[in-house]
């Protein structure tokens, strides 16, 4: 009898496993990747979202996890260079047996992981800090775009915004300078696109390598314009250099960029001198605590020192991936998960409006104009 019951409880162990043999998925876990700078000029950027993700899921493994299962996060360093991105998506699904992916970093490591990597393998990401064209192909036209699930707006949508408030306070010389990469010609395109509307064209451009601090010829190239504005299509050590150096060529435009770019991390980087330069937002402000899905926010970060758009941009992207795991319900699936992310229409995660569908991916269209005031301090 002993010897039965060895076996039978041998054969319900097994039969257990064989019940959840979707990778990353056992009874007690479920196993999600992330590829993001954790390392080099843009590390900052990754540790924060990696930080608040982290502490969400503890969040959630302490109230029970996710249908009774506890979330763990495998998050591997790109540098934010594709060939690592690239790569680093394969081991996550390959080696660590990834169920999915969430927060991946920059335009064109994503675009060519989701057509050569995740895509293929029908392997959803929720979120990925890019508002690029190329990741918002649609469906039809990309089979790959499927499994690509956006939380932030475009960035044809920040352009338009920035474009159209600085139309209406009468600037007609608008100059672009951007990273020669898939994030910034996706800018210039968007700046391209939006001054169009109103019978305009960049009064000049430039442009800076990826990883690079050598703005030189991007100076020259704009300052001889003499342009009203710029906006800049780059992250915040390759702004910083720019704006100093264009101050220092005598030039004095209204500074604007997009988000990407890290607002504390610009702040940090220019210190006085950032005060003035515009950014548009794709989240709402992280230090009001009057928007619900904020406060809830404000919880996992802790303390007001580490509040920041990044932080919260990856803190909506964690809620979005929790919210379509518990949906899915105990008999998890990649394509549960992605069928049951296309049914989440209009949902509200608490002042902040997502929306899928069969055929959209679009996620929010939120977008708000600040400006960085006296003492680094951010205002709406």
């Amino acid at each position: 009898m002993k010897v039965l019951r060895k076996l039978a409880a041998a054969g319900a162990i097994a039969l257990s496993t064989a019940c959840w043999a979707e990778p990353g998925v056992t009874d007690t876990t479920i196993t999600l990747g992330m590829s993001a700078p954790f390392s080099g000029p843009n590390g900052a950027y990754g540790e924060d979202m990696r930080q608040t993700i982290q502490s969400y899921f503890e969040q959630i493994n302490k109230g029970g996890g996710i249908n009774g299962r506890k979330l763990q996060l495998v998050a591997l360093d790109d540098g934010y260079e594709t060939e690592r991105a690239v790569a680093n998506t394969r081991s996550l699904i390959n080696d660590k047996n990834a169920f999915a992916l969430l927060s991946f970093y920059g335009s064109s490591p994503t675009t060519e992981a989701m057509n050569s990597v995740f895509g293929p393998a029908k392997v959803p990401l929720v979120g990925t800090i890019s508002g690029a064209a190329t990741l918002r192909q649609p469906i039809q036209a990309n089979a790959n775009s499927r499994y690509m699930f956006h939380v932030r707006a475009s960035y044809a949508d920040e352009t338009e915004a920035i474009v159209n408030q600085m139309v209406s306070i009468g600037l007609r010389s608008i100059a672009v300078f951007y990273q020669n990469d898939g994030f910034g010609k996706a800018g210039l395109d968007g700046v391209t696109a939006a001054l169009k509307k109103h019978n305009l064209t960049p009064s000049a451009v430039g442009t800076i390598e990826r990883n690079s601090l050598d703005v030189n010829a991007a100076v020259q190239s704009i300052a001889k314009s003499n342009p009203q504005a710029v906006v800049m299509v780059t992250l915040y050590k390759p702004t910083a250099a720019f704006v100093r150096a264009m101050k220092r060529a005598g030039q004095n435009p209204m500074f604007m960029t997009l988000s990407p770019v890290g607002t504390e991390q610009l702040v940090q980087e220019l210190g006085p001198e950032a005060r003035g330069i515009g950014i548009s937002q794709v989240v709402p402000y992280p230090w009001n605590d009057i928007v619900p899905v904020v406060r809830d926010y404000q919880k996992i970060a802790a303390k007001p020192g580490s509040y920041s758009y990044y932080g919260l941009e990856a803190y909506l992207t964690a809620r979005t991936m929790v919210e379509g795991l518990r949906r899915a319900g105990r008999d998890l699936t990649r394509d549960k998960l992605v069928t049951t992310l296309e049914t989440l229409s209009n949902i509200d995660l608490g002042g902040y409006r997502m929306n899928y569908s069969p055929t959209a991916r679009y996620g929010s269209r939120f977008v708000e104009l600040t400006v960085i005031g006296p003492g680094g301090k951010v205002l709406r």
